[in-house]
């Protein structure tokens, strides 16, 4: 079993026994319902070109995928929901293990969402990332890539118990947000991984990450 697996684990371990039964299958029958629409068929995948995109990172500057690959061989993208999301930064810390491997492959590790540049410098400093997080403001990237849905109703007053403020912290009240995803884009500016799911428990594996980019190498 994989590290960051066994982290998710012990937080779902965790939250089962927080969080009351009736709320946790509220989030569930949410989840599953997600799954139903089957939203990843229409997103990005191996073999599609990969879109370019010049957003801002925690310090308002510009960062754009083709000015990335110029420089390196491949780029990652993560594509995550928020600060406030315990997946999200569970996923982030275990892609920093593998910030200075990916490095050294000449891969530069990107993670995107749609909060504000200010959200994001949070992101980076709770998690301690050595790497790139940038503001995809009203997810216009995410869903260029196919991977926005709109936050069950039910859910929302379930978040604003946890202290979740997503309005607040993309400074926007779509509750739009993009699934998971991880893509591995080579110089040529094509897909050659892609993890995507509807349920945001899941996620990619940074091993995975690395041995797909030496594959490539």
């Amino acid at each position: 079993m994989s590290r960051l697996l066994e982290e998710i684990e012990k937080y779902q371990e965790a939250f089962k026994e927080k969080v009351p039964v009736d709320i946790r299958n509220i989030m569930l029958k949410a989840t599953e319902d997600l799954k139903e629409l089957s939203l990843n068929k229409n997103a990005l995948k191996e073999n599609d070109k990969a879109i370019d995109f010049s957003l801002p990172n925690a310090v308002n500057q510009t960062i754009s995928l083709s000015e990335e690959l110029k420089e390196n061989n491949f780029v990652v993208i993560n594509f995550y929901r928020g600060v406030w999301c315990p997946y999200c930064n569970l996923e982030l810390k275990a892609f920093q293990t593998i910030n200075d491997e990916l490095k050294s492959l000449n891969a530069k590790l990107i993670a995107i969402s749609p909060q504000t540049p200010d959200s994001s410098l949070t992101t980076k400093e709770k998690n301690e990332l050595a790497f790139e997080v940038l503001s995809d403001k009203e997810n216009k990237i995410a869903k260029e890539y196919g991977l926005v849905f709109s936050l069950a109703k039910e859910l929302r007053p379930i978040y604003k118990q946890f202290g979740i403020d997503i309005e607040s912290t993309n400074q926007e009240d779509s509750y739009e947000l993009p699934m998971p995803a991880t893509y591995i884009i080579n110089k040529n500016q094509e897909i050659i991984y892609s993890f995507i799911d509807e349920d945001y428990t899941k996620r990619s594996e940074p091993q995975t990450i690395l041995d797909i980019i030496r594959k490539n190498s």
